[in-house]
């Protein structure tokens, strides 16, 4: 991991690059020890993402109060109710099992984002987009959450070009449902996303470990 003085020049490039003030940037620590959090805010770092629900624990115990959490790996109907005391959005919601835990034990105000699986790739997580009106539907007549926006991942690619079309689509689901959000864009593909309308980023090396 780099020194809080070469994280906060990253994060500041990457606020250079992506050249919009409105979007979000995430720092995913889903591989950074509980130590690590320190020196993140000794960067400046405020928003931070975990993907799994005992370091989501364990950091927040530690540092609940330093930063916002939110969680963004894949969503266990049988760990949500650990989940949302402790969390601002939930970014990968994608079956019914879950959504039927958050009416029972979510909140309000807990925002949560739709999963799509915009590429339809085989053994990948999230909704197909024709899934994504009745699954909204139930979520608001759950009334344990609020759904504001989709997430997805693009295939993995070489070029961060070729993830545009898909950030295009969920850009373009979200907007037919008036949804605000949209978390898309890693480290690899951060720029396209901002470009195609994310309002957050997830971006975990570039922030913890860029290089030079």
């Amino acid at each position: 991991m780099a020194s809080a003085p070469l994280i906060s020049q990253a994060l500041d490039e990457v606020r250079e690059r992506i050249a919009d003030d409105r979007v979000e940037i995430l720092i995913a620590t889903k591989y950074l020890p509980v130590e690590g959090l320190a020196t993140l805010h000794e960067a400046g770092v405020t928003l931070i993402g975990e993907n799994r629900a005992q370091d989501l624990q364990v950091k927040h115990a530690a540092h609940g109060e330093r930063f916002v959490f939110d969680f963004i790996g894949h969503l266990q109907s049988r760990k949500v109710r650990q989940i949302v005391p402790l969390v601002r959005r939930i970014h990968s919601l994608a079956s019914d099992s879950a959504a039927e835990q958050l009416a029972r034990h979510g909140r309000p105000d807990l925002e949560v984002l739709v999963e799509v699986n915009v590429a339809g790739q085989e053994g990948k997580s999230g909704l197909a987009p024709e899934e994504l009106d009745a699954f909204v539907d139930r979520l608001r007549a759950g009334g344990g959450c609020t759904p504001v926006g989709l997430m997805t991942m693009p295939p993995q690619a070489d070029d961060s070009e070729h993830s545009r079309r898909w950030f295009a689509a969920l850009r373009e689901l979200a907007a037919a449902r008036d949804l605000p959000h949209l978390s898309m864009g890693t480290s690899q593909d951060f720029e396209v996303a901002a470009q195609e309308g994310a309002t957050i980023v997830r971006i975990g090396s570039r922030i913890l470990s860029p290089r030079g």
